[in-house]
């Protein structure tokens, strides 16, 4: 089974389990296809650290700026 979405007029973060922030909702959909694509890849305890930044956060949180997706998106290349 593929997780990667290509393609689609629409996300559905609900399938990563996470709570998603508003502001990833607005991005355009190439950045959100790449939010979800790192998402659903995270570990629990990656999943961890992800709910604790963005509770403590709160709006100011951006997760693509978090050194996770950071880390992530430099080892994709």
């Amino acid at each position: 089974m593929n997780n990667k979405i290509m393609s689609q007029e629409q996300i559905n973060f609900e399938q990563t389990g996470l709570s998603i922030p508003e502001s990833v909702l607005k991005l355009s959909l190439e950045k959100q296809t790449e939010v979800y694509n790192y998402l659903i890849q995270m570990s629990e305890s990656q999943k961890k650290a992800y709910l604790i930044a963005k509770d403590h956060l709160g709006t100011s949180f951006n997760v693509l700026k978090s050194n996770g997706f950071s880390e992530w998106k430099k080892s994709k290349n």
